[in-house]
This record gives C-alpha cells, structure tokens and sequence, in this order.
C-alpha cells in the first residue's frame, strides 16, 4: 500500500509542475490576444477600457500567479507582461487622464499583488526586474504609460523568444529617430531622459552609454558627437480607435486625447487638481440711429479651482475679480487695464462661490455638469452710472450651469458641445431673477501636433427673461500645452452686429482672451 501511495504523491507533484506551466501559457496566450485587441500603433486604446473582462481577469491571474517552480526565463516574462499590464490598468482606472503622473503615488505609493507580494511599479521594476537580471534591455521593453516611452508592444513576451524579443525592441527604440535624436549638420545626438536616470545600466557615463547605444543601431553616433538628453514626454501613449477582438488594428496614432481637447469635458481623476486663470477683455461700442457714441469695456480675470473627490465627482470654487471702463466710442478697449481718467472707471474683486462638476452617466466618459454659485463680494456692485459709478457686477447671486459633452472625430479632430443655464442677479429688484440665458456653445478643434490645438468656436446665447433679445459671436482660438500639466490658451471672438428691440440701438463687440490651466496632484 505504500508504495502506490508514494508513487501517487509523486503523480500529483509532477502533475501540479506541469499545470503550473501551463497556466503559465494560457496566460501568455491571453496576455497576447489582448494586447493584439488594445494596442494599435504603439499606443493604447484606454477608452472603454475600465470595465473590461479581459484585463480584469489578467490582473487576477498577475496576483494568483505562482513562480516559485518557475524558471529564469519564465519568471522574466511573467513579470515584464505584469508589469505593462499593471501600467495599462492602472491607467485605465483613473481614464481619461493626460497623464499618469496625474495619479497620486501611480509609480510608487500604490501597491499591486503580484504572485502574491504586494509591490509597487517602482519596486517590480527595480527590485525584481533589474536588480535581479541586469539586463538594459529591459528598459525598451518596461512601458509606463508615456509617449516619451519606448513603444509598446501588440504581443506578449515569452520565455522561449524572450532574448529575441528584448533584442529586437531595443534595436527598434535606439534606432528610431524620435528615441534618439541625431543631427548630423549639427554633430549633435539628443537621447532619452532613460539613459540619464539609468546611467548605471548603461556604463554609468555619457561615453559608456553611447558606446552601449552604438552595439544596437545601425548608423553608430560617432564619438565625437555632442550628447544630451531631451524632455521627457509624460502625456498619456493613447490612441483614438476601436478594441478589435484578437487582431491588431492600423490606425493612426490620435493627437486628440483629452489633454489636447479645447475642454475637457470628463471630471477629474481622485486626487488630482485643476487650476485655471482665464482674463477676458470685452469691449462694446453702441449708440442710436446707426451712429455708435459709448463704448463699454470689461475685463474680468477668474480664478477657478476643481479637486477630484472621486472619479465621479469633483469640488472647488471660483474667484472673479473685474475692471471696468464706460467712454466715449473712440475710447481705447485697453481703458479698463490702464484705469485712464477717461469715463467712469471701477476695479475690484467682485464675486466667490463653490462649484462642482459631476459626471451623472458612468458609461458617457465625456459628458458631465459643473455647477457654480457666485455670490457677490459687495452691495455697491450694480453701482449708478448717475453718481459716478458704473456698473461692474449684480449685487444679487448668480447660477450658472454648464453641460459638457465631446466626442472625437478621427484622429486629428474633436468637437465639443455646451448647452449652459446662465441666471443672473438672482432676487434682484427687477425680477424675481433679473436675467435668464441659454447659451449654446459649439467648438470644433484640430489637432496639427501632438501638443497644438486650433480651433473654431461659434455660440448663441438666447434672453428668455425678462423679454426676449440674443447676441452671437464667432472665434478662433489656439492652445499650446508646455508641459502635460500646463497649458496656454489665446482667443478672438467677435459679436455680430446687432439690433436690439428697444429703438434703433446697434451696437458691436469683440473679445480677447487669454489663459491658462494647471493640472496637478
């Protein structure tokens, strides 16, 4: 009896081993048929990518995982694979972002279970990749979730092509004229921010690294060459596109993510903040009878905040401090920067309230509703014209709701829609609320480079209280994101002429704009 016992608890032993192996088969096969499904043209297609069941189970395959029988090369693929698999989730999770420096302790402050350890990306990287293997290559083939990344791939890497694998993408990366950079006219090679923060790997000097570049490229840099090394880019490697089902896809890689959309219309990830300064100056001229007399010019400078409460649902404020100049027509629209004595003039802070913005539909990543109530900073606000002071804000609070709606169209172009509710002076004497608009804003956008937005902006704001009167203005305007937390903005718009129901009052008006958005952590 013992000895069929002894040969059936050998049995068992053999078969666990052998199902150990090939659980680890079925994963790279997964592993592989995903990628294929999500990776198009270097890039990830993020959108939709939350809920979905595939990634789902290979993040609980990467946690139930059990290397202790694995081999080397086994392990080495095992943990590259969870690695990118672990950046793509975690991506995915927060989705849509900019960036993954956007996520609070993404690299090293959130832990993931891998084989059962609790790890950070830092330490799966460092700790158990590097330091184990000492192999640079691994560099070409770790993918954080950057463009400023080496590309990742639509394959899984596996134990039995691993050296070929790691081989052929570090070839790939040192060879492509974006990852390095080499002027020849100039004698110049700029190199990736990889090479800076790793030197160790690579020689641990600019000579031993070029020296290290130069075995896999098949132009060698020559030595006497200048080198340095090039801003790394944090914005998200996001493409626009459709998940196929176990076949890559081609496409091209989509410059309209949302960092680079005029708005973002989606709420901001937990834990992260956006700031912006948005000045506008507008000016106004009017007058009877077809002959313009006055001009009216505001400025106004808001400041508003948002902080991601959770990914549904984020809280702030805002802040508006305006200027203000009543003149003669031929008056300059620069009188309100300048407080020139000319016509009336006011300057102050003139409102604060809280504001949110929530996505109310899980499902519809890029439509939500911010909501803002400003409450005047003074009773004066309204002023009288008659004893010297015009008018520079409502004395009574002011709703303003706007929905936000975009949609991608192609890859190089976005349209965004806002459907907003605008009362003003709410319990004013006149009204009950003294003035109800409907504004409706539409904004194509075109993205010529990745960091480069121009764009089209038409808008009809309807009065429907008290009476009923409309203005529209056409603009065109540009946005350049410095970094993949900061960004510029410039606008034009122009009011069409208009005539008013009262009389035979016309009037025209323009607006300059600039501003600027910071989102951080």
């Amino acid at each position: 009896m013992r000895t069929p016992l002894f040969f059936l608890l050998v049995f068992s032993f053999v078969f666990t081993g052998l199902k150990a192996q090939t659980d680890f088969n079925a994963f790279f096969n997964k592993t592989d048929k995903f990628l294929k499904s999500r990776v198009q043209n270097n890039g990830v297609v993020y959108k939709g990518l939350k809920s979905d069941a595939q990634l789902a189970g290979l993040i609980a395959e990467v946690a139930a995982a059990d290397l202790s029988a694995a081999d080397a090369a086994t392990r080495k693929a095992f943990l590259i694979n969870a690695y990118n698999l672990l950046v793509i989730n975690g991506a995915a999770q927060a989705y849509p972002l900019s960036s993954v420096q956007n996520i609070s302790g993404f690299f090293d402050g959130q832990k993931h279970n891998v084989a059962g350890k609790k790890v950070t990306l830092n330490q799966l990287e460092k700790a158990q990749l590097l330091r184990v293997y000492e192999d640079a290559r691994l560099h070409f083939v770790l993918v954080c979730g950057a463009e400023g990344c080496p590309p990742i791939t639509n394959f899984a890497y596996r134990p039995g092509s691993l050296d070929r694998q790691l081989d052929a993408q570090t070839r790939k990366a040192v060879n492509d004229s974006e990852f390095i950079r080499v002027d020849k006219g100039a004698k110049t090679a700029q190199i990736s921010k990889i090479f800076e923060w790793y030197a160790g790997d690579f020689g641990g000097n600019k000579n031993a690294t070029l020296a290290w570049i130069n075995k896999y490229r098949a132009d060698a840099i020559p030595t006497s060459y200048k080198i340095s090394y090039y801003n790394y880019d944090w914005n998200l490697n996001e493409v626009s596109g459709t998940a196929s089902v176990g076949t890559p896809q081609t496409g091209t890689t989509s410059t309209a993510t949302n960092d680079n959309r005029y708005v973002v219309s989606s709420t901001l990830p937990v834990g992260t903040t956006e700031t912006k300064l948005f000045n506008n100056l507008y000016s106004e001229q009017s007058g009877q009878d077809d002959v313009l007399n006055s001009r009216a010019t505001f400025f106004t400078s808001q400041l508003s905040f948002l902080y991601g409460v959770n990914e549904r649902f984020n809280a702030g404020f805002d802040l508006r401090y305006r200027r203000v100049n009543f003149g003669a027509a031929d008056s300059s629209p620069l009188a309100a920067l300048s407080g020139s004595a000319e016509g009336q003039n006011r300057a102050r802070f003139t409102t604060f309230g809280p504001k949110i913005r929530w996505a109310p539909v899980k499902k519809w990543e890029n439509f939500s509703v911010q909501s803002a109530l400003w409450f005047g900073l003074a009773d004066d606000l309204a002023g009288n014209f008659d004893a010297g002071q015009p008018f520079i804000d409502w004395n009574g609070p002011t709703f303003f709701t706007q929905i936000f709606n975009d949609f991608t169209l192609g890859d190089r172009f976005s349209l965004f829609a806002e459907l907003d509710v605008f009362i003003e002076d709410i319990g004013g004497a006149e009204e009950n609320f003294n003035k109800f608009t409907l504004p409706t804003t539409v904004i194509f956008s075109y993205f010529p480079v990745r960091n480069l937005t121009l764009y089209g902006l038409l808008n009809y704001a309807p009065t429907v209280s008290p009476g009923y009167d409309y203005w529209t203005q056409q603009g065109v305007g540009a946005k350049y994101q410095f970094t993949p937390n900061f960004e510029i903005e410039l606008l034009f718009t122009n009011f069409d002429t208009q005539k008013f129901n009262e009389g035979n009052a016309v009037g025209n008006a323009a607006t300059w704009n600039i501003g600027f958005r910071y989102n951080g952590i």
